[in-house]
């Protein structure tokens, strides 16, 4: 399978390659399909790709992107239908110009008068939403309430187009234009302009994504996007494709050793090797519809999977190397959802269906009696100790909103840690004990009992203590994002999976 995957990449990419424009300079780096400098420039652009980092670096100069027509350069690739764009990008040095520009493109052709919509950053830090309209017409401007954006995403659906933007570790803040027609097949891509056509400056894009969304017909649960299993370095922000897939890859566990992870695809479990970026499946026999609800043991030794097998989830054991799974959860009292080991490895606590009210229970490691820990009506969710063992954090929509709260590992003192207007879910908590991370989805596209997929999506860090949160990624996905715990061993790296129908050539892969 894994060979007719790779063959009909590479037939998309030679279709692609087929249909690149002409006056193209060079092929494109990374994801794109060529790079250009539109309109007339002084000074050749350049970009150059590292395949390491998945990191673009952009040189360019140009009058402007302004008035009835555009000198700048660009690197793109050709899309159709409805799709997202992000980056992270910035200036490299302190530059000549205020107005020089940096951001995302959406051509309607390559030509300097074309009709475009673009989010930018300026020098001095002004970030607008531009567009022109006609072919030749005068560009206008929607101006941001954020300046100096770090984080710049461009979405297209149909003929309306959204620019939402963030200053680094912040939530996005949007603007939006309707009715604007570039036609169905366009020129996507990031760009770098000088204000000044004497001058090149330079500019850094970091987490460069072109995600093609899930249509409105999908199904949800019976169809599926293409996943990305990411790793986040948490000081840096950026973020690396390791591994693609057509297929629902879901919950990437980190193994004790750093050396590989563990993630759930089609009822099975796969071990995947970070130094060869291959998986390989795992035996959980006679486990054989596995979830997303897997979990690893403090020791590295153990795993806790959750089985849906003809009927509710079943929690079980299995050695991490792979083996006969060993049921723990009670017969005939609904669902169990395995989702955090005490340090010691003596107890398991879980997500628990009884009577059609969902808490949070613990059961002895080896089977035996489960104690219900939270009582509150509402959804309590994804429970995970701490590594000294003295509390479980959770999420619970006790008083609305999806939010994360802490208990002692008794169950008692329930506490609401976050309090804000999204729905938050799936703590997990460093192996070091000082930071928490979880997903958030946003309460206008998804209510507070539920975690679908395919949702704009961000993955926020706080003080394990509490404190102010902060994005630490900004995505396209949901259900299998973070289910689980995906922290490395020395607490500085955490794994993810992103979505997006994978209609154009894998990423490079970092070795």
């Amino acid at each position: 399978m894994c060979t007719k995957i790779l063959c009909l990449f590479f037939c998309l990419s030679c279709v692609v390659t087929l249909h690149q424009k002409a006056n193209a300079q060079a092929a494109g780096p990374g994801i794109f399909d060529a790079q250009t400098d539109v309109g007339t420039v002084k000074h050749k652009g350049s970009a150059l790709y590292d395949p390491k980092l998945q990191q673009y670096q952009l040189e360019g100069s140009g009058a402007n992107i302004w008035a009835k027509s555009d000198a700048f350069h660009f690197v793109w690739k050709r899309m159709k239908g409805d799709f997202i764009l992000r980056t992270n990008a910035a200036f490299i040095g302190k530059g000549v110009e205020d107005h020089r520009k940096i951001g995302l493109m959406i051509r309607s052709s390559l030509d300097s008068g074309s009709k475009h919509i673009n989010a930018v950053v300026h020098g001095d830090g002004l970030t607008s939403l531009q567009y022109r309209k006609t072919t030749g017409g005068i560009t206008e401007e929607k101006k941001s309430g954020i300046t100096g954006a770090g984080v710049i995403q461009l979405e297209r659906k149909g003929n309306t187009y959204t620019m939402s933007v963030a200053r680094k570790g912040d939530m996005f803040v949007s603007e939006e234009m309707s009715d604007l027609d570039l036609g169905d097949e366009v020129y996507v891509g990031i760009f770098i302009c000088s204000h000044n056509a004497d001058v090149t400056e330079k500019a850094v894009f970091n987490n460069v994504r072109i995600v093609v969304p899930a249509p409105a017909s999908l199904v949800p649960y019976k169809e599926y996007l293409g996943s990305s299993i990411e790793l986040l370095d948490l000081a840096t922000q950026n973020s690396t494709v390791i591994y693609q897939s057509p297929k629902s890859l879901q919950a990437p566990n980190w193994m004790k050793d750093g050396k590989s992870l563990i993630y759930n695809s089609e009822g099975s479990l796969y071990k995947f090797d970070l130094k060869t970026n291959t998986p390989a499946v795992l035996n959980t026999s006679p486990a054989k519809n596995n979830n997303n609800d897997h979990v690893l043991s403090f020791n590295g030794k153990m795993l806790a999977i959750s089985s849906g097998d003809g009927g509710p989830s079943i929690g079980y054991t299995v050695p991490v190397t792979g083996g006969t799974a060993k049921r723990v959860s009670a017969v005939g009292v609904g669902a169990s959802y395995m989702h955090g080991w005490s340090p010691d490895n003596k107890y398991i606590v879980f997500c628990g269906e009884r009577n059609k009210e969902f808490d949070v229970y613990r059961i002895p490691s080896g089977g035996g009696p489960e104690k219900r820990l939270t009582t509150s009506p509402g959804l309590d969710d994804g429970p995970e100790y701490t590594p000294d063992g003295k509390y479980i954090y959770f999420n619970s929509a006790r008083n609305g909103l999806m939010q994360i709260w802490r208990m002692k590992a008794d169950g008692s003192e329930q506490t609401q840690i976050t309090n804000d207007d999204h729905n938050n879910w799936f703590p997990h908590i460093s192996p070091d004990g000082k930071w928490i991370v979880y997903i958030t989805f946003l309460k206008n596209e998804v209510e507070p009992g539920d975690h679908p997929f395919y949702k704009h999506v961000f993955i926020r860090m706080m003080p394990a203590g509490g404190g102010p949160s902060k994005v630490v990624a900004y995505l396209y996905g949901g259900q299998g994002t973070i289910n689980t715990p995906s922290w490395s061993p020395d607490s500085k790296h955490i794994a993810f999976v992103s979505n997006s129908q994978l209609l154009f050539p894998v990423f490079p892969m970092s070795k």
